[in-house]
Formats: structure tokens, C-alpha cells, sequence
């Protein structure tokens, strides 16, 4: 029997992960944006926010790798 695999180990998938209320609000002032829901958004039935757990209103944190800046960060709000 194989183990089932994840979309997560695949090397093409960011690293992701659910931000907290707090590190939200965190993030919301240090952008200076009034409303989490102005923030690009990521459809619940992406296979990234499946994966995750990630409900409406939650707020996710993507790693990319990146050959000029070596990581950036984005933010993704789940619609």
C-alpha cells in the first residue's frame, strides 16, 4: 500500500500556512490596509486552501521562492 502524497510536497507549491486573528491585525496595520478582504484573494476550493484546512475569512501566508529576492511573502485572503 503507498502512501497517500500531498500537494504540499510538490516543489512547485509555496510554502502556506493559516494566519492567526492577531498576526491579521498585525499585518492589516503594517499595510496599512483598512480591510483583510482587500487583499488578493484565494478561492476556498483552491487545492492549496483544501489542503490547508483554510475557511472563508482566513487569512494565508505563502512562501515562493524567488532567483532575485531568494523568498517572497504574499498574502491571500480565502473567499
Amino acid at each position: 500500500m503507498t502512501k497517500k502524497r500531498s500537494i504540499m510536497d510538490h516543489i512547485f507549491v509555496p510554502r502556506a500556512r493559516i494566519l492567526s486573528e492577531e498576526e491579521v491585525q498585525d499585518l492589516l496595520q503594517r499595510l496599512k490596509i483598512p480591510d483583510k478582504y482587500k487583499l488578493p484573494k484565494l478561492l476556498s476550493t483552491d487545492p492549496l486552501a483544501v489542503e490547508l484546512g483554510a475557511k472563508p475569512g482566513d487569512v494565508v501566508e505563502l512562501h515562493r521562492k524567488s532567483p532575485i529576492s531568494g523568498e517572497s511573502i504574499y498574502y491571500r485572503v480565502v473567499i
